[in-house]
């Protein structure tokens, strides 16, 4: 067995609903540590993981030791142009804990660092954003990839602050927030998170970057191979559930009030099981980062991927 650094979030749920096994290949799409790849190969597959972030290769050298390990770094909706069939995906949405812990990422409104939060090694910065974006455009951020209700007044006070001093480091960001919603006022969330949270987003691409991992894992994918996708907030959760709901066919079929949907192709999935799975009360008190977890999964069925939408 491998020795792993830490464990990921749901990992003996991931590696029950992906069934991995000798002769099976299993790519990982979120590498991150390694954990989940760990946890395939000791189970005897073979595995191929993605990361777009160069810092992931460190945690590669054991597990290419094995003869059964490859680490493409490029972004996992790429996975179609490594692979060309597999047996099961694993998708671990968001923010590594590796990442957050690196104050030089920028990532943490808790440590001090460059505001940068890219996850790539080039790309747009979170600099780059709060400092150039029109005040509409970063409100619009705040609001749509953090759900912030507060997004127009912070989006302001960012653009006043920035005309006086550009922003570069990520607590002067995080207290110029906490400063435009008025203080903690004894919050047990930090005010800046949906920010921050909303920033790393957009600079990643990440919203987008799901929806077309999830066509390409349906395009790899062969007969009876499984897709797992553990999210850790309400946005990414939306997608990958209405992608498991209109690809296993469950979208409503109308009533004597609404006209029927229109059938479309036949169902590339069916569901492993209804609705999302969370970590277990052990888990979540272990790794507060869990809480917030969701695993949905699917199996594929002998049906042709759709095509794509423009």
């Amino acid at each position: 067995m491998i020795e792993a650094p830490h464990v990921s979030v749901l990992r003996d749920e991931v590696v029950a609903a992906l069934a991995p096994g000798p002769g099976k290949l299993i790519v990982d799409g979120t590498f991150g540590a390694g954990g989940y790849s760990r946890a395939f190969l000791d189970a005897g597959a073979e595995v191929v993981a993605f990361d777009r972030d160069p810092s992931a290769r460190r945690f590669a050298a054991p597990l290419e030791a094995t003869g059964r390990f490859r680490l493409i770094e490029d972004r996992f909706s790429a996975m179609a142009d490594h692979v060309e069939a597999c047996d099961g995906v694993a998708l671990d949405i968001g923010v590594s804990s590796m990442q957050i812990d690196e104050a030089e990422r920028g990532f943490s409104f808790m440590r001090d660092g460059p505001l940068d939060m890219r996850m790539a090694a080039d790309g747009v910065t979170a600099a780059d954003l709060v400092n150039e974006a029109e005040q509409a455009e970063l409100a619009r951020i705040f609001w749509l990839y953090g759900e912030e209700r507060e997004s127009r007044r912070i989006a302001s006070f960012i653009v006043r602050r920035r005309a006086e001093q550009p922003f570069t480091r990520t607590l002067d960001l995080a207290e110029t927030v906490e400063r435009a919603l008025g203080g903690r006022r004894g919050a047990k969330v930090h005010p800046a998170t949906r920010v921050f949270q909303a920033l790393r987003i957009a600079v990643n691409e990440e919203l987008s970057e799901l929806d077309a991992g999830l066509d390409a894992a349906e395009r790899i994918l062969r007969e009876g191979g499984r897709l797992a996708v553990v999210t850790f907030h309400s946005l990414e959760d939306r997608i990958v559930k209405a992608f498991f709901t209109e690809r296993a066919g469950r979208t409503p079929a109308g009533s004597r009030h609404l006209p029927p949907q229109v059938h479309g192709p036949a169902p590339t999935f069916s569901l492993l099981f209804n609705g999302a799975r969370a970590p277990d009360e052990r888990e979540a008190a272990e790794n507060p980062r869990a809480r917030s977890a969701k695993l949905r999964a699917a199996v594929r069925t002998a049906a042709p991927a759709w095509e794509r939408a423009p």
